[in-house]
């Protein structure tokens, strides 16, 4: 233990792999200061996975999955439960009714889709068939006016994947996890990113082809020329309310 709590000393802020009872492919590396409280600690959280703090339940655990406690005194600091580099905060969602349960949040199929029939969306006015369908008769060749498989390729010499990127617009910071060719979505590179906070619009998956892994609403595809890669590191939201 005396060796632990020197551990702890020495680092004023801890990595910890954060994981999810109801979110199965939810895994997070967080940064957490060691004074922060554990109410602070589930605020963050909350920000991360959509867990309310009150409904919100955490245990440590080690780097052999052994459970080293539960914080259960929001009041303690994360560092009295002395977390060390590598160890995994568990969140437990203890709402029933919580917008995490029930699956559907992973598994889209579960998501009830709005569907028209052939019939009347030949029907329709101003859709994207009728505005190619005009295009194409004013200006036949157009069709043969493709995006090269190599578009934006040259721009990708300088993203490689693990780098931390900001995305423009919006300056979305996060993580690269592919780099390449997309035929699912278009021709030419793209650049698959994990936000860092729940900003994207899939987890990896794009027309059932997956790019890449990472939490649900995090993951993006997007043009190399609106990716910046360099020192980016993670935002602390709760230094944007500081003076």
């Amino acid at each position: 233990m005396a060796s632990r709590l020197q551990q702890i000393e020495g680092h004023e802020s801890v990595l910890l792999r954060v994981t999810h009872s109801n979110l199965k492919s939810f895994s997070a590396d967080v940064r957490f200061p060691l004074q922060m409280s554990v109410e602070s600690v589930k605020d963050k959280l909350w920000r991360k996975c959509g867990t309310s703090v009150n409904s919100m339940s955490l245990e440590l655990y080690d780097d052999t999955n052994t459970k080293v406690a539960a914080l259960t005194d929001n009041s303690r600091s994360l560092g009295f439960y002395s977390p060390l580099q590598g160890y995994r905060l568990h969140v437990i969602d203890l709402d029933p009714s919580s917008v995490t349960s029930g699956g559907w949040l992973e598994d889209t199929s579960l998501v009830e889709k709005y569907t028209i029939s052939e019939e009347e969306y030949r029907k329709r006015d101003g859709t994207f068939r009728k505005f190619k369908e005009k295009v194409l008769s004013q200006n036949p060749s157009a069709v043969e006016n493709k995006l090269s498989i190599n578009y934006m390729e040259d721009l990708c010499s300088n993203i490689k994947v693990g780098d931390r990127c900001e995305v423009d617009p919006g300056a979305k910071r996060g993580v690269v996890k592919y780099v390449g060719q997309a035929e699912s979505i278009a021709p030419g590179f793209w650049v698959g990113i994990q936000y860092d906070e729940p900003l994207g619009k899939h987890n990896g998956i794009v027309k059932r082809v997956r790019y890449f892994e990472c939490p649900p609403l995090h993951g993006a595809m997007v043009r190399p020329d609106k990716v910046k890669v360099g020192d980016y590191p993670e935002r602390d939201p709760f230094e944007e309310d500081e003076i």
